[in-house]
């Protein structure tokens, strides 16, 4: 240590702890460094240590009152919210303020009373659902614990989809429920759809510069400095993000469904109208980095034949050129590219009833009436709603009214550490017959039609909350019927490649055996080599009564619930309908096991969420 180097205070670590932490950060760069120092700082926060805030221009955190910091905190299903968070708290750092950035599961439910300025932004999942990580922070805020908050101060931004009834449900719910609580709101809630940034950035000004005039910052604004977070911002390794995709080679794309195996190999079975299809995508060069559990984004195209039917319903000429803001483009490029074909939206809707003139389409959007639009919205595609409402669109309006497209995430179906410089996805092709016609799913049929050595736009979507247990002797048990057992086979791979002692239990379930048991020489090759130790398996179809993977759990409960006695981690990846079914069934499980108390059964699930013990990834 030189003579101009400051004391350190005596270390709380034993000379184990120090061993361990000095192989940990042995080889790290100064970036690495620093974003490992705000990651502990952040955990600290977690375990009751002081809050910290930003200084200016990159000084260390210091400790800092509630009422002297801005607390950024984020629900998020698919990874939007977060963005939009971490931009706010980017900002506000900059501008010389304290400021904490906090995931809504890691957010300590005791500290909400003193909070004096929180900004709130959440996505709604499905129909006015919070996202998983947000549904330990919802039952509390909405439920009878919820301290009054008078010396409160708050803004929501939510993030939704108007091709769900209840747009931004989850939002408008939690910021009525603040201001129930005595809180004040700062401004009135914004609401962004899939043109996210059209909202969330006039939102993103007005709440930072409010933020600016409550807490003064004793400084200038300086450049983005070091920021510590309870869930922190992820280092960046990669020059490839959301906005700038890597462009992946296609190195394999393969059908696994409808294939019969009969102990030489596979041989065509029938075809049952699935076509579930495994990629293998080329990630090298790109220094994209992913762990089981995080997902792939990519960009696709609109199928051309979808676009050429929304031209012939529409009447318009997909050659004529579109100008919209400083973009140039032929109106068939817009459609295929830019635009959302497979997603309706109520303002589009609203638009067309009142080109169109269709009364009985005005009577859908009816607010009083919500089941008729929900019902809409679920069995109707663009160019179904052209054609049974014709209306006079010219180009320019069509463009501007439609949803830009919107990117798609799939769970990533592989370990690195088996695969290499590599990425797998499983993926179920829509296609289905509706008002007489054929219909597709927009981003599964341009999948399914990409041939080797295609490219394929592509970036990484974490997903913190979904990750195999850091204690290597922990058992799992992964429910994923169909395409939902995708990050499975990752954890089952990466389990095998780091030599973790724990226990891999599967509840898999599809319609058929025969044409649906996906990747079904894997699991059979990974119980004869012990890399998974259990497998129930669910066919709905293969008999009188449809059985299914929450039936499955049912028949186990027992063993699942001795399983999470002993510390099991248990994940759940699939529909959200299957999500609900299978959390019945646990509650189920739970209460059998507790003398009959769900209430019980219901805290008790919910605090293997807050330990990290219960995640799932539905959609």
């Amino acid at each position: 240590m030189s003579a101009a180097s400051p004391a350190l205070p005596p270390s709380p670590l034993n000379e184990d702890r120090k061993v361990l932490l000095a192989r940990l950060v042995d080889g790290l760069d100064a970036p690495s460094l620093w974003w490992l120092s705000g990651y502990t700082a952040g955990l600290a926060q977690n375990l009751g240590a002081p809050q910290l805030a930003v200084l200016p221009g990159g000084g260390a955190p210091a400790a800092t009152a509630p009422g002297q910091r801005l607390t950024v905190l984020y629900g998020s299903q698919t990874g939007n919210a977060r963005r939009e968070a971490e931009k706010l708290a980017q900002a506000a750092e900059a501008a010389g303020l304290g400021v904490r950035l906090v995931r809504t599961d890691a957010y300590p439910t005791r500290e909400l009373a003193g909070e004096r300025l929180l900004y709130l932004v959440i996505s709604t999942q499905g129909e006015g659902d919070p996202p998983d990580d947000a549904v330990g922070f919802t039952e509390f805020l909405l439920g009878r614990r919820a301290p009054k908050l008078p010396e409160l101060k708050f803004a929501v931004l939510g993030l939704g989809d108007t091709s769900y009834a209840d747009f931004c449900g989850i939002a408008r719910k939690l910021d009525a429920r603040l201001a129930d609580l005595g809180a004040q709101r700062l401004a009135e809630p914004a609401f962004a759809d899939l043109d996210i940034d059209t909202v969330a950035a006039p939102w993103r000004e007005r709440a930072l510069a409010q933020a600016r005039e409550l807490l003064k910052p004793a400084a200038p604004a300086a450049p983005a400095a070091h920021l510590a977070t309870v869930t922190p911002l992820r280092p960046a390794t990669s020059a490839w993000s959301h906005e700038r995709p890597f462009p992946a080679e296609v190195l394999a794309n393969q059908r696994i469904s409808g294939r019969e195996f009969h102990g030489t190999g596979f041989r065509q079975y029938r075809d049952d109208g699935k076509d579930v299809r495994h990629l293998e995508l080329s990630l090298e060069g790109s220094g994209l980095a992913y762990e089981p559990g995080d997902a792939l984004g990519i960009r696709h195209r609109n199928p051309p034949a979808l676009v050429d039917a929304v031209l012939e319903a529409a009447r318009l000429d997909g050659n004529a050129p579109v100008t919209l803001g400083e973009e140039t483009l032929p109106l068939l490029e817009w459609l295929a590219t830019r635009r959302e074909l497979t997603r309706l939206s109520r303002p589009f809707l609203a638009a067309h009833a009142e080109r169109s003139g269709a009364a009985s389409l005005t009577q859908l959007l009816d607010p009083t009436q919500p089941a008729g639009l929900a019902a809409l919205l679920a069995d109707h595609q663009l160019v179904d709603v052209l054609r049974r409402w014709p209306a006079d669109w010219d180009h320019q309006a069509l463009v501007a009214a439609l949803r830009p497209q919107a990117q798609r995430l799939y769970s990533i179906a592989s370990s690195r550490k088996r695969v290499g410089e590599e990425a797998h996805l499983t993926v179920d092709v829509l296609r289905y017959q509706a008002h007489g016609h054929d219909h597709a799913g927009a981003a599964s049929a341009f999948l399914a039609a990409l041939e080797e050595g295609a490219q394929l736009p592509v970036y990484i979507e974490p997903n913190e909350r979904f990750r195999v247990p850091a204690d290597a002797s922990r058992d799992i048990i992964m429910v994923g019927p169909g395409t939902g057992v995708a990050p499975f086979r990752g954890f089952v791979q990466e389990r095998a490649e780091t030599g973790a002692s724990g226990r891999n239990w599967l509840f898999f379930g599809a319609q058929h055996f025969n044409t649906g048991f996906l990747y079904q020489v894997e699991w059979q090759e990974a119980l004869q080599r012990k890399e998974l130790h259990r497998l129930d398996l669910a066919f709905s179809r293969d008999q009188p009564r449809k059985v299914y993977v929450q039936d499955r759990l049912r028949e186990r409960s027992a063993e699942v619930y001795d399983w999470l006695q002993g510390g099991a981690h248990l994940y759940v990846c699939g529909a959200i309908a299957m999500g609900k079914d299978v959390h019945a069934a646990l509650l189920d499980i739970v209460a059998a096991h507790n003398g009959g108390d769900r209430d019980a059964a219901a805290e008790y699930l919910t605090t293997l969420q807050a330990e990290g013990r219960y995640a799932r990834d539905v959609y």
